[in-house]
């Protein structure tokens, strides 16, 4: 079975898409089977990998009305073992539907949906909107565990308890077995002393859930890097534009401490 990963914060411009495309990446780098989800209507993980609207007719709003199946719509990137489910503006369409009270299981679209392919990929990452709306809700509610990124940046916190308030109430209702997987700190400088501060708070409150390589070394962050925001232009995950840059390097031992478990 696929184990199913969420990246979600619904702050926007905290690395979310870019966590997402960048770990799935490095995860099939490492020879495992990775299909990664679009579920936010920007579908800038989409077009991360150079996919544009005319490359392809369908997308992830087709399988969640029910007019396609995951495996119809499904694309191949240039990187071996990793796939990807596009996204779409048209995606917003589907709020309305599963803000319907008449609409019965409306959480559990997605997750009923990803049953045809759980046996097909190792992993199944899934880039949420930037909102707890109801396409984030039913993100979280097929995924066995979620990924925070949070950016080392004033207001870092902000919002972050609503977040934390959702995934234990579903947890709590439907989806007992959705664990925060950890939480992962973006755009750190270590010039700067916001950083330095942010990532001390994060790590005063949420020791046990950051990323480290080994115990006792300092957690996983993703630096700020001008080869990450350049990427996404180039149609390129990090890792393959920059190979040896500092935020592939991040997100490769990220992949690592996932693989681990």
């Amino acid at each position: 079975m696929s184990e199913i990963i969420c990246i979600a914060n619904q702050k926007g411009g905290v690395g979310k898409t870019t966590t997402a495309v960048n770990l799935a990446a490095s995860l099939a780098e490492k020879g495992k089977n990775v299909l990664l989800l679009d579920i936010d209507p920007q579908s800038n993980a989409t077009t991360s990998f150079g996919f544009r609207r005319g490359d392809y007719e369908f997308n992830i709003y087709h399988v969640l009305i029910g007019s396609k199946s995951i495996s119809e719509i499904v694309l191949k990137t240039a990187i071996d073992n990793l796939f990807l489910v596009p996204s779409n503006i048209g995606l917003v369409g589907i709020e309305k539907e599963f803000y319907n009270p008449k609409k019965k299981n409306r959480e559990l679209v997605l997750k009923e949906k990803l049953k045809e392919v759980s046996l097909r990929f190792d992993y199944i990452i899934i880039d949420s909107p930037p909102a707890l709306g109801p396409i984030t809700i039913n993100a979280l509610s097929a995924s066995d565990s979620v990924i925070i990124p949070i950016q080392c940046e004033f207001f870092a916190l902000e919002g972050l308890a609503q977040l934390l308030n959702t995934v234990s109430l579903l947890k709590k209702t439907i989806n007992p077995k959705l664990k925060i997987k950890g939480f992962l700190p973006t755009m750190y400088s270590g010039q700067n002393n916001l950083s330095k501060q942010v990532l001390a708070d994060l790590s005063h409150h949420f020791k046990d859930k950051l990323f480290h390589m080994r115990k006792g070394k300092e957690c996983i962050v993703i630096p700020r890097n001008v080869k990450i925001a350049e990427s996404p232009s180039f149609g390129k995950p990090v890792i393959s534009y920059a190979t040896n840059s500092k935020g592939s390097i991040a997100y490769r031992d990220l992949a690592t401490v996932i693989v681990r478990g």
